[in-house]
């Protein structure tokens, strides 16, 4: 079995290393330098930087023009690559940097001690292990990959043994500071400059949470002076802090687990929402103060609520594993939803690991076993569906593909499967196109008979920013590079 997550003691959530790498005297001055002036690059051509889960705005869209439409022969420039250890956390860019969270392991003896009070699962989906290593955030020079800096800390996991490879949630850059939460609660923040700690939380200890089957996953979300995350336990599913100095400033939900899905503000209808997806319902919020507008039950099947909600005027949808999607609609008020309708393994999208883009009254995502779909917002109806960006021409064990669109462009997107190829589509609901693709990672990781990855890539000023269990590259995708 591979290996995965523990109960790491309050003393050893709070222990802390941060290592700068170069040792060359002028670069504290350097780095202090570069966190206080504007970061010099060519934001207006490329759009925005990409500093949390899913960009700017956590929907999954790229603002870049002067993307190329086909690859060169090779594929796509590979400008930088850099060492690191497992993980499936997707790198942030932003302030310069691109940040970075992994794991590294200890040796395994092969007695590691198994996380249940009675029988162990016979499903190895579910069994799980004390297993000792090091959490780690790093920090890369968005230019030319040098690590400046890396920040570890001990981390026994105690999650299921498949998938105990490393973080799972991406960081939240917010300038000059980024916020981490590691696979066992360790709730960071960090100085960019430098890697030192400013405050942290240990979600187990402070609130009493058991951790999650697969780990805490949810990446922080910045709103104002607030960092809202996703804890857990009586009354703390969601908690927000202060952002400065981690004092709490309110908690709101119960729910028998908090689930893998990341939270969310939107303006749904004419009203400003935080949107939370735990394992028994999803729920809008009051961002200010964590009072409930609304909640509609949508368990997630075995608390697999892994999609981020996604929003088109006062509609949500979401979707996970075994066939489950909906559509829920908001009152004009803001104050009540209903769910429309539930898709099934014939309507809907029942994807388990990515986010849908919805686009003109449709969705686009990856079901269930690499199955690609179009469907129809207003009732599920599938208008198509192909394996082809799966790489397959039928099911395959767990198969996923994330999609970004490129909001430049009318109908185009770029698609990253977990065989490691980028595709350039376009897609509408007449059917998919496909432009081109190139191997652009090696997948790494071991789950289902096959080698696959799962971690998120970004995509900042004209690049692309991705990584698997070994190494972190980054790829040029802007025009000039591209054959035409």
């Amino acid at each position: 079995m591979s290996s995965l997550i523990d109960h790491a003691s309050h003393a050893a959530a709070k222990h802390t290393d941060a290592q700068p790498v170069a040792k060359h005297p002028m670069l504290p001055l350097i780095l202090v330098i570069m966190a206080s002036c504007p970061v010099v690059q060519p934001a207006a051509l490329w759009g925005d930087d990409w500093q949390q889960w899913l960009g700017p705005n956590r929907d999954g869209t790229w603002a870049a023009d002067n993307i190329t439409k086909t690859f060169s022969a090779n594929g796509p420039e590979l400008l930088w690559k850099q060492a690191v250890g497992g993980g499936y956390s997707g790198p942030a860019v932003g302030s310069g940097c691109v940040i970075l969270m992994d794991r590294i392991a200890a040796p395994n003896s092969g007695d590691e001690e198994f996380v249940h009070e009675g029988e162990i699962p016979r499903n190895r989906n579910f069994v799980r292990q004390r297993l000792p290593g090091k959490e780690r955030v790093l920090c890369f020079r968005e230019s030319d990959g040098k690590l400046l800096w890396q920040h570890q800390y001990d981390c026994p996991y105690s999650t299921v043994t498949t998938y105990a490879i490393g973080p799972r949630a991406t960081p939240t850059i917010d300038k000059d500071r980024v916020y981490t939460v590691g696979a066992e609660g360790d709730l960071r923040c960090l100085r960019i400059t430098d890697g030192s700690m400013i405050w942290s939380k240990d979600f187990k200890t402070d609130y009493n949470v058991p951790t999650p089957n697969w780990g805490f996953a949810s990446p922080p979300l910045v709103d104002e002076d607030r960092l809202i995350c996703i804890v857990g336990g009586d009354s703390s599913g969601c908690v927000a802090f202060d952002k400065h100095t981690g004092r709490e400033l309110w908690r709101s939900l119960t729910a028998s687990e908090p689930g893998y899905s990341a939270p969310v503000i939107r303006t749904v209808g004419e009203h400003r929402q935080l949107l939370i997806w735990d394992s028994d319902a999803i729920h809008g919020l009051d961002p200010a103060n964590g009072k409930p507008f609304w909640s509609v039950e949508f368990p997630s099947t075995y608390a697999m609520s892994v999609a981020t909600p996604q929003v088109l005027d006062a509609s949500i949808f979401i979707m996970c594993f075994n066939g489950k999607s909906c559509l829920i609609n908001v009152g004009p008020d803001g104050n009540d939803a209903k769910i429309q309708w539930e898709g099934d393994r014939r309507t809907g999208i029942d994807g388990v690991h990515n986010t849908a883009q919805l686009v003109d009254g449709h969705a686009y995502g990856c079901g269930n076993g690499g199955r690609y779909i179009c469907a129809r917002l207003s009732d599920g109806k599938r208008m198509w569906e192909t394996f082809q960006p799966a790489s397959s021409k039928r099911p395959i064990s767990w198969g996923n593909v994330f999609t970004v669109r490129l909001t430049a462009y009318k109908d185009r997107y770029l698609l990253i499967n977990d065989h490691g190829e980028i595709i350039l589509a376009r897609m509408d609901p007449s059917g998919y196109t496909e432009l081109d693709r190139a191997p652009v990672i090696a997948p790494t990781h071991q789950v289902g008979g096959r080698k696959l990855v799962w971690s998120h890539p970004a995509f900042a000023n004209g690049k692309i920013y991705l990584r698997n269990d070994q190494e972190l590259r980054c790829y040029d995708l802007s025009e000039r590079t591209g054959s035409q």
